[in-house]
């Protein structure tokens, strides 16, 4: 008697991904640069694949791999047969085989692919660096690899170890083309001259423009990229004496601002950020400074004064019955407290301390009080109230000086154009921000640091391949006019789609299989809609991707 079969796998994004991989040749390069040994039952090539695809797909710890990749290569309700060789343990010898290899030489032709198939732009780099937080003691550091120390974390943790993680993204695209990694003490000024170096070597090139946060307007960084050929965009901090001189003028006189673009708000919609600009004199080195006027950061810097101001004066209120008692007896234990309260608005907010005395008799002799025997001393009480007003002299200097930072540049473009490039600096954060949300770079379940170190280099990996797809797919919805796709929860649309989202939209796609008699007699790929064949056709997969799936699809070979 015939029996029949049928068996459910899971089918998702997966293929998707692994044509992204396979248009960078991820399999070959890493097959290049970290060969297994003989005799191996798998090859560390196919081990760390599954791990760069494991992390973009639905990232888990090292021991649970292998039950999600059983999902496509056993199905949604069998045991691990095909994936049972790869387990933790063979993924961590992958992980420190990857280690020890030339990873530097290995994200060069990581990120070359990924230029040329792609055609991405490189003539703006944007720089910036975040922190990736460890729990736990990590008692034992390895000498060869970065080192794990408590630092200024990002994370709100400095009671953690950490590891500095800077990233380059280009900005067409916003799409990571390097990474470095730091000691976790190190300070971000300090990594931006061997970074920049690096980008030289990596592009070929030095006239490409490096943007970076404040902590690259250093003489010493400038001054090396500038003397190198290269260009650069900052923002200047306000402690700078450029700087204290200008809003020192502003405060006093008007300055003459030139219109320079007009951005859309990403949070309230329909409102317009006008930005205006006023080059100053040059620095000492040559450099130009460009001051720049925007008005929602204008409105910004207004309500955080008030919001500032109006604690202070809430808490003087609550201070004010409680004067003269306890801890409040003294003028100078009262001032302490006020100076406390009125620390961060002390030039707005003007608070005197008045003082009423009161002459009063003090029995100084022993015993009880007695109309004929005690003595008594006139004595001064004396007791404190506090009055505060608004110094509006120094509020109208303030609001004239709201709105404004400075950015300093040695390239010979427009002012309107070097704020537009610097501008594109938040994309940087959101691709920090798609590093620990959606990819899930902590918490970290690794032991030794190098297969730490490893491990990071293939998030840097997903991060790049997760951009190219939101690129891709973002380019040619612009090119096809195509303004939204219905691909959130209940249908809802989404004018730019991240990768969190396509991967949610492709989350019932699976493969179904008929067997008879142990053997597959009917395969096919269920849940692919016409949106889904859209998307596909967005991302540019061929239709082939997903309609011929049959057998050990989710393998990973080279060519």
């Amino acid at each position: 008697m015939e029996q029949f079969e049928t068996r459910f796998k899971q089918v998702d994004v997966l293929p998707l991904v692994k044509y992204y991989m396979d248009e960078l040749d991820l399999f070959n390069l890493f097959t290049k640069y970290v060969p297994a040994a003989a005799g191996s039952l798998v090859d560390h090539a196919e081990s760390l694949c599954i791990l760069t695809a494991n992390i973009i797909c639905d990232n888990k710890p090292l021991y649970k791999v292998q039950d999600w990749l059983s999902q496509y290569s056993d199905g949604l309700v069998g045991a691990p047969v095909e994936a049972n060789l790869f387990n933790d343990d063979r993924f961590a010898r992958a992980l420190s085989a990857l280690f020890d290899s030339d990873r530097h030489s290995m994200m060069t032709d990581v990120s070359g692919n990924a230029i040329a198939v792609h055609q991405l732009l490189t003539d703006e780099i944007h720089n910036d660096s975040t922190t990736v937080t460890f729990i736990g003691k990590y008692d034992t550091p390895d000498p060869q690899a970065v080192k794990l120390k408590q630092g200024h974390n990002k994370d709100f943790r400095p009671d953690c170890k950490q590891i500095v993680f800077g990233l380059n993204i280009t900005a067409d695209g916003h799409v990571p083309i390097s990474y470095k990694l730091f000691d976790g003490n190190t300070t971000d000024d300090v990594t931006h001259i061997p970074n920049w170096n690096a980008l030289r070597t990596l592009l070929g090139k030095e006239d490409f423009i490096y943007v970076a946060d404040c902590k690259l307007c250093s003489q010493e960084n400038l001054v090396h990229i500038a003397g190198n050929d290269g260009l650069f965009i900052t923002i200047v901090p306000k402690n700078h004496k450029e700087v204290k001189q200008f809003l020192k003028h502003l405060r006093e006189k008007d300055v003459q601002w030139q219109d320079a673009i007009e951005v859309e708000s990403s949070r309230k919609k329909g409102k317009i950020n006008v930005y205006k600009t006023h080059e100053s004199e040059r620095t000492k080195d040559g450099f130009r400074i460009i001051f720049v006027h925007s008005s929602s950061k204008q409105e910004d810097d207004e309500k955080r004064r008030q919001k500032k101001i109006d604690k202070a004066i809430l808490q003087l209120e609550e201070l004010s019955p409680k004067l003269n008692a306890y801890h409040l007896k003294t003028k100078k234990e009262i001032k302490t407290t006020v100076d406390g309260i009125c620390k961060a608005v002390k030039e707005f907010i003007d608070v005197k301390i008045l003082t009423t005395r009161k002459q009063i008799k003090v029995k100084v002799s022993p015993g009880r009080p007695s109309l004929t025997k005690s003595v008594y001393k006139n004595k001064w009480k004396f007791t404190y109230s506090i009055q505060w007003e608004l110094n509006q002299q120094a509020l109208f200097e303030a609001s004239r000086t709201d709105g404004v930072f400075p950015l300093i540049t040695n390239t010979v473009l427009e002012a309107s154009e070097v704020l537009r490039k610097y501008k594109d600096q938040p994309f940087l954060e959101k691709r920090m921000y798609t590093k620990k949300t959606v990819l899930e770079v902590a918490p970290v379940f690794l032991k030794k640091e190098k297969r730490i170190e490893a491990m990071l280099f293939l998030y840097f990996v997903a991060l790049m391949i997760v951009s190219l797809i939101e690129r891709k797919i973002r380019m040619n919805m612009a090119k096809e006019d195509i303004e939204k796709l219905p691909i959130l929860p209940q249908s809802m649309n989404s004018k730019k789609p991240t990768w969190n989202n396509i991967r949610y939209f492709f989350r019932n796609v699976h493969y179904s299989e008929i067997i008879r008699d142990g053997r597959c007699i009917q395969a096919m790929v269920k849940g692919l809609s016409a949106l889904h064949e859209q998307i596909n056709r967005l991302l540019e997969v061929p239709d082939w991707v997903y309609r011929i799936l049959q057998g050990s699809w989710w393998r990973f070979k080279g060519t």
